[in-house]
């Protein structure tokens, strides 16, 4: 019997919980599904994705990890290592670990070496409050860190604790609000300060001690006040402390880590092994949480926890997808030993679940995945409510459909 061979690569763009391109990888009447990483320039990534074809036509799909370097490496000194081309390459990878799945009628984990489990645990992204505090703060009344907001955060704690999670996270940064003096400037103000740390604290009493909270900074602030707010969380017992500094500057996020009892995590604006390496050699992080949508796909998500678990540092994977980029990432956490949590984004969209048919049947059952024995991935898309949420910008065809 001849091999299979890929004849063909088309892309749609949704809109989940952000607008997202996704991949079908073709190989005769067959195909595998991917995500790329939620970003702007949906057109971008769709046209990268398009140019990255005739790399891949005649190839064997089940050649997932050649064919990932065949594409990174033609990319030498197009963006390979990092942006919107290796964010398209993962999402093609992501495709092609479904696709070599159904082919070989297994499930993507057991390719990836088998299972260290396949319930996978996962903690509810809260943002910085419900639906209606976003549009509070989008009204100009008052912003995210105003007091009279502080129920925002308690009631969808509450939400996440009545829907089987035990872990949360919450944002605390909001460089628009009335509190932060200057845009464009890091700094962290006595009242900012103040406001960011009582958000803390009533997240801790919403929730009780028992329940896992993490805080993200989103990367917004500079070094004096990501330490003395990382020094004033320290009471609060938190999961992580997310991104204080900008990602750029390793050696600035080690020196919080260092400055601080509060466990830093960092890695979602981190691409591929090769950079991760350079956060291990500086120790900038006591937990890692690299997005496989966009490092570089399923198997470099695989590595970069490997090479975590060397120092032993947990590996809590960043993630923002629909179920499909969702689901792909469980896969990784499935197979590695040192997976904690992983990240789900969309505890205030309620059609996120309606994106695919899941072989587990509900997706999300007790704060966690259940993964199963279904080859590929375990899902399939649910095409008519993919197109009923398209993205509609850029042209992008929805798998060759207007």
């Amino acid at each position: 019997m001849s091999a299979p061979k890929i004849t063909r690569l088309e892309t749609a763009a949704i809109r989940a919980v952000g607008p997202s391109v996704l991949v079908r990888v073709w190989a005769g009447d067959e195909y595998g599904l991917g995500e790329c990483y939620p970003s702007a320039p949906a057109a971008g990534i769709h046209q990268i994705v398009v140019n990255l074809e005739e790399q891949l036509l005649g190839e064997d799909p089940r050649d997932v990890e050649r064919l990932y370097e065949k594409m990174r490496r033609w990319n030498l000194f197009t963006g390979g290592q990092a942006g919107a081309v290796l964010t398209a390459i993962s999402g093609i990878e992501i495709a092609l670990w479904d696709l070599a799945g159904k082919l070989q009628n297994v499930p993507v984990y057991r390719l990836l070496g088998g299972a260290f489990r396949k319930s996978i645990r996962l903690y509810a992204d809260c943002n910085a409050g419900s639906v209606d505090a976003a549009a509070h703060h989008a009204s100009g009344e008052g912003g995210l860190l105003s007091e009279d907001l502080q129920n925002e955060y308690v009631a969808v704690a509450q939400e996440a604790l009545a829907r089987g999670f035990d872990a949360i996270k919450f944002d605390v940064d909001d460089i628009t609000g009335p509190l932060h003096r200057d845009f464009w400037n890091g700094s962290i103000s006595p009242k900012e300060h103040d406001a960011m740390v009582a958000r803390v604290a009533a997240a801790r009493e919403a929730v009780g001690p028992d329940i896992e909270v993490a805080i993200d900074m989103h990367g917004r602030f500079d070094l004096p006040g990501s330490i003395r707010f990382a020094r004033a969380v320290e009471p609060f017992d938190l999961l992580w402390l997310e991104e204080p500094v900008p990602p750029e500057n390793l050696e600035a996020l080690a020196e919080v880590r260092r400055n601080t009892r509060t466990p830093i995590c960092a890695g979602e604006n981190v691409y591929t092994r090769f950079d991760f390496k350079r956060l291990f050699e500086l120790k900038a992080a006591d937990c890692v949480m690299p997005d496989v949508a966009k490092c570089g796909g399923i198997a470099e998500g695989k590595r970069i926890a490997n090479m975590a678990e060397l120092d032993y540092i947990p590996f809590a994977p960043h993630n923002v997808s629909s179920p499909v980029g969702t689901i792909a990432a469980a896969h990784v956490c499935a197979a590695v030993s040192n997976f904690t949590l992983l990240e789900w984004h969309a505890i205030d969209m309620p059609h996120w679940a309606d994106f695919v048919r899941y072989s587990g049947g509900e997706i999300i059952q007790g704060g966690h995945i259940e993964l199963t024995e279904a080859p590929g991935l375990g899902l399939e898309l649910d095409e008519e409510v993919a197109y009923a949420h398209r993205h509609s910008k850029g042209g992008i065809p929805f798998f060759g459909r207007e």
